[in-house]
């Protein structure tokens, strides 16, 4: 249904409709599966980039400081170019892996390579809020680098990588829908092959519901984990 030919409340009505839905739904699916697993290795690969970042400079934990200029200057090379030519350039790269450059599984290749640096940084960011004293304490006590990792540099930042780990979330979703113009199928797809190619302004309403209410139950989702860290750990 067309705003062209409809009015405002007929097209809000179609909206809630059962037709619209019917195709909405198997949508949702493919976009929480993209979002899931690409929240998984963007969690994992992210976490591990922010700790090299931070332990490798020089006068850091562990310093390596020529690796840690490189893995600097490659995670700001990813973390410039825009999303849209984000998924461009991993194409082939998804079609060499999966042997086609379409789909959710491709979508993921290319969400994991741009959402990875750019939480790689804010996990960085998170890992320096760390008391310093802390960490001089650990090493007094003849704590190892991975022993300070794991049981003292993680866990003080837990509360600030969960906001971290939540705004990336967020532009995975966002990403999701880009991505669908790519054949990535999910929302983004039934957006544009219905709402902007074919004007059925119903299914794009039902579409920008679907995506309001992902990142509004993710946003809650994090802030809630995130204030239960910080109480836990007496931060607030």
């Amino acid at each position: 249904m067309s705003l062209r030919s409809n009015t405002l409340w007929e097209v809000l009505k179609s909206a809630f409709s059962q037709r619209v839905w019917e195709q909405v739904w198997p949508a949702v699916g493919d976009t929480l599966y993209m979002v899931a697993v690409s929240a998984l290795i963007t969690l994992v690969l992210g976490v591990i980039l922010g700790v090299l970042l931070y332990i490798t400079p020089r006068g850091g934990i562990c310093p390596a400081p020529w690796f840690n200029r490189v893995a600097g200057t490659i995670v700001n090379c990813l973390r410039s170019l825009p999303q849209m030519i984000m998924i461009i350039v991993t194409l082939p790269l998804a079609r060499a892996v999966l042997g086609k450059g379409y789909g959710s599984g491709a979508c993921i290749i290319a969400l994991a390579a741009s959402c990875t640096p750019m939480f790689g940084r804010m996990a960085e960011s998170a890992l320096t809020e760390v008391s310093k004293g802390k960490l001089e304490a650990a090493k007094a006590m003849g704590s190892s680098t991975l022993q300070i990792i794991f049981m003292v540099l993680l866990p003080e930042a837990l509360a600030s990588l969960t906001r971290a780990f939540t705004t990336a979330l967020i532009a995975i979703v966002s990403m999701t829908a880009l991505a669908g113009s790519f054949g990535a199928g999910g929302i983004g797809d039934i957006a544009v092959r219905y709402g902007f190619q074919r004007f059925q302004h119903d299914m794009l309403i039902a579409t920008v519901l679907v995506l309001i209410v992902i990142v509004q139950i993710i946003q809650v989702a994090g802030d809630v984990v995130s204030r239960t860290l910080l109480k836990k750990w007496k931060l607030i």
